[in-house]
C-alpha cells in the first residue's frame, strides 16, 4: 500500500508498504481523510523517536474484523491508545496512561497517513450516518478539546482564556462556548480571529491579556513564550490547563503557581462519544477550520502547508 514513512525526521511516500494484517481483537480499516495536527508536525522535527507510518486523526471504513463482523462496512473513529488491560493503571480506568500501551502514528505503532491502517475494534467507534467525513475526520481532537471538562468543573460564571488559536484552540473554544462562560482567546492572524467570532469567543491580542483576569487559562500555543502569558493571565486560585506539548524548554515561575496556588494541569486525550454526539447534534461544526487537501503523494508539500503561521487543518484525502 501506499504510506507516508517518517524516519529520523524526513517523511517520505512509500509505495511498498505492507497493508498490515489485523490481530484477532483487531479491524483492517481502510482510511478516507485524516488530518494533519501538531503532534504529527513536531515528530516530523524530531521532538520524539518514532519510525514508520505517522498520523492519528482519521476517519475510514471498516474492511474486515472477525471479532466484530458486523462492522464491517462501517465508518469509524478510533482512539489512538492501545492498551494492555491488565496493569494499574488499566485495572484503575486510567488506560491513556497505560504503561504498555502503543499509540497509532506516535509509538510503536502504525499511523493513519496511510490507504489502511489496524486497530483493535475496542477503540473503534461508529460515525453516525448525519455525521460527514469532514466532521468526522476532527473526533480524535475534539475528544481533546473536551478532556478539560472531565478534568475541570466548568461554571458559567467562569472567564476563561485560551493562549493559541490554532487547529487545537479552535476547537476548544469551541467546546467551552457551550458552558455558556465568557471565552477570550488570544489570536494573532485574522483568520483566526474571524473564526472565533464566527462562534462567539472573544478574540484578543497579547497586548490585551488582562493580568490576573481569567479563572481557566487554556495554553494551546504549544510554545513557552504561552506558558509565560497563562501564568500572567490566571486569577490567583485559579488553574492553567496545558494542551500541547512543546520540544521546546518550559521556564516556569514555581514561586508564583505556590503564592498564588495554582493548579497547573497537564490534559492529553479525551472521550470520543461526546464528540460524536456534539457533531450529530451540530452543535459544533469543525468544517470552517478545514484549509486543504492533498492526496499521499503530496505529502512534503502538505506538511510544509500545515507549519505555515496561522494555518489550519491541512488534510490528506484517499482515493
Amino acid at each position: 500500500m501506499k504510506a507516508l514513512w517518517l524516519q529520523e525526521g524526513e517523511l517520505t511516500l512509500r509505495k511498498d508498504v505492507r497493508t498490515p494484517v489485523p490481530a484477532e481483537d483487531e479491524a483492517l480499516i481502510r482510511i478516507r481523510l485524516a488530518g494533519i495536527c501538531g503532534t504529527d508536525l513536531m515528530l516530523a522535527r524530531g521532538y520524539y523517536s518514532f519510525m514508520g507510518v505517522a498520523g492519528h486523526e482519521f476517519v475510514g471504513e471498516v474492511v474486515e474484523a472477525s471479532a466484530r463482523p458486523e462492522l464491517a462496512g462501517r465508518r469509524v473513529v478510533g482512539e489512538i491508545n492501545c492498551v494492555c488491560g491488565s496493569c494499574i493503571y488499566c485495572r484503575e480506568g486510567s488506560v491513556s496512561h497505560c504503561r504498555e500501551r502503543t499509540v497509532a502514528g506516535v509509538k510503536s505503532r502504525q499511523g493513519c497517513f496511510a490507504e489502511y491502517m489496524t486497530l483493535p475494534v475496542a477503540n473503534l467507534h461508529q460515525v453516525p450516518d448525519g455525521v460527514s467525513d469532514e466532521e468526522a475526520v476532527f473526533v480524535e481532537p475534539l475528544a481533546a478539546a473536551l478532556r478539560i471538562q472531565e478534568q475541570l468543573r466548568i461554571r458559567p460564571s467562569n472567564r476563561i482564556l485560551i493562549v493559541g488559536s490554532g487547529r487545537l484552540g479552535q476547537l476548544v473554544a469551541r467546546t467551552l462556548t457551550l458552558t455558556g462562560c465568557e471565552v477570550e482567546a488570544v489570536s494573532r492572524y485574522p483568520q483566526q480571529a474571524e473564526l472565533l467570532s464566527a462562534v462567539g469567543v472573544h478574540p484578543v491580542s497579547q497586548s490585551e491579556v488582562k493580568t490576573g483576569w481569567a479563572d481557566v487559562v487554556v495554553e494551546a500555543s504549544g510554545t513557552p513564550s504561552g506558558l509565560t502569558l497563562a501564568q500572567s493571565a490566571v486569577r490567583p486560585g485559579g488553574s492553567i490547563v496545558l494542551k500541547s506539548t512543546c520540544p521546546d524548554e518550559w521556564r516556569v515561575n514555581m514561586s508564583s503557581l505556590v503564592v498564588d496556588e495554582v493548579r497547573l494541569i497537564g490534559s492529553r486525550c479525551g472521550p470520543f462519544p461526546p464528540a460524536l454526539r456534539l457533531l450529530a447534534a451540530k452543535r459544533v461544526d469543525p468544517r470552517p477550520l478545514i484549509q486543504e487537501r492533498h492526496s499521499l503523494e503530496a505529502g512534503k508539500k502538505a506538511f510544509s502547508r500545515a507549519l505555515r503561521p496561522g494555518a489550519l487543518k491541512v488534510l490528506f484525502e484517499m482515493a
